[in-house]
């Protein structure tokens, strides 16, 4: 699965944001259920009530592995719809709708593989504690940490958690020639590719050119959220506000100063890392 963040749609290398939001997930996951089974088990010892150390170890041991597995359900909604953008009351109700299903199947499961633990033992399990309910509740907890984790996760990659940036790094150099402009980088609007040079759409009208190939500007822009959406198109996510299906996978771009530009269906990246932002 890919994420529209980190992970080729904005010029990173490494993790995508999945693998480093399981990679929190997976340990805080075997860390709690560990501390659950070494607490019931003092528990017990000091009531006199032994129990075989195996039966909270099969407890928590599926509950997490079925929590687990379903994490890609807040996560994709989250990288579908999320939260932070104009649509989150959406966003939100339909998370809290899916939490049901997500109960269900977490029950469903870790009940499943609970019996055929308990089989293999020579002995039977039953689902005990206050039922349904009482799971639904802590399921909810559990979905709410996967969904914001994901969430803190994508903001983090996409520089929302970063210090403010630099003065220097925040402006780009655009040699015309004869004459050099120092443009604040969120000013940029995106850059099209004009024979051996490139032209720039600033945000205050203006389109200079410069020679040189949009591969290289947008190896230059990837850090500040410039996204590549056509082979003579590179626009500043941050500037686009209506995305338009065009037929035939392509679509059509509408940036804030008005301007339409193509998405093509070879940049099925693209298209995901925009759905992911702000735009419609």
């Amino acid at each position: 699965m890919t994420s529209g963040a980190a992970g080729g749609t904005n010029g990173k290398r490494g993790w995508t944001d999945w693998a480093v939001a399981y990679a929190v997930l997976a340990p805080a996951t075997l860390l709690f259920a560990l501390v659950n089974v070494l607490s019931y088990l003092d528990e017990r010892a000091a009531i006199g009530r032994l129990v075989p150390w195996w039966e909270p170890a099969v407890w928590e041991g599926t509950s997490g592995f079925v929590l687990l597995s379903l994490a890609w359900i807040p996560m994709l909604l989250v990288d579908r719809l999320p939260p932070d953008g104009r649509h989150w009351p959406l966003a939100l109700a339909v998370q809290l709708a899916m939490t049901i299903p997500f109960s269900l199947a977490h029950v469903g499961l870790m009940v499943a593989l609970r019996e055929g633990a308990y089989a293999l033992a020579g002995d039977d399990y039953s689902l005990g504690g206050g039922g349904l309910l009482y799971e639904y509740r802590k399921d909810l907890l559990s979905y709410a940490i996967y969904a914001a984790t994901f969430w803190i996760v994508r903001r983090l990659r996409r520089g929302g958690g970063r210090p403010a940036t630099a003065p220097e790094q925040a402006l780009f150099d655009i040699d015309e020639g004869q004459r050099l402009l120092r443009v604040a980088k969120p000013d940029i609007l995106g850059a099209r590719s004009s024979g051996n040079y490139v032209e720039f759409l600033l945000a205050d009208g203006r389109r200079p050119l410069m020679r040189a190939t949009l591969a290289g500007v947008e190896s230059a822009l990837a850090e500040a959220g410039f996204i590549r959406t056509h082979k003579s198109w590179l626009v500043n996510a941050a500037h686009v506000v209506e995305i338009v299906a065009e037929g035939s996978g392509d679509y059509g771009l509408r940036l804030s100063d008005g301007t339409h530009l193509p998405l093509s269906r070879r940049y099925p990246d693209a298209l995901t890392a925009l759905r992911a932002g702000r735009a419609n």
